[in-house]
């Protein structure tokens, strides 16, 4: 090993000594809170940006009372064309829904989710990633009437 090589790996543990050091010192004493995220996440979340919503074009129901507006009592099938590309489909209505799909890549898996309103009163959303044609099935408790809007965000 030549002494440039060697001054460069002496230089390089210095700097990961350095960074250790400083990741200990930057820690914080309490317990955490599990789902708050730190901001250098969501500065990098940023910067990757969202990841883009299905058109509600491009999804096609037998309970579509509208395009985009879904009403059905009991459960309606949600079919989704192939987006070309990972995007996510999201459901937003005001009463609490279930949501079934299959997940996405090659993984044989079917994902279920109940999903209620938020406290804030902003409805219950759902977000389903989509990246073949796939059906996405929707089920309403109870016998009452839903309503689901395919939104874009």
């Amino acid at each position: 090993m030549s002494g440039r090589q060697k001054a460069l790996l002496g230089v390089l543990a210095v700097l990961l000594v350095a960074l250790f050091v400083v990741a200990i010192g930057a820690g914080r004493d309490d317990r955490g809170d599990p789902g708050a995220r730190h901001g250098l996440v969501d500065r990098l979340g940023a910067l990757g940006g969202e990841r883009a919503a299905v058109d509600p074009g491009t999804v096609s129901a037998d309970c579509f009372e509208e395009p985009g507006r879904l009403v059905f009592s009991g459960s309606c099938e949600l079919r989704v064309a192939d987006p070309g590309g990972l995007r996510t489909l999201v459901l937003r209505s005001a009463a609490r829904f279930t949501v079934t799909a299959p997940a996405p890549g090659d993984a044989d898996l079917t994902i279920r989710d109940e999903v209620e309103p938020a406290a804030d009163g902003t409805g219950a959303v759902a977000k389903v990633a989509v990246d073949e044609a796939t059906v996405v099935g929707v089920r309403c408790p109870g016998l009452g009437s839903c309503t689901v809007i395919v939104a874009t965000s």
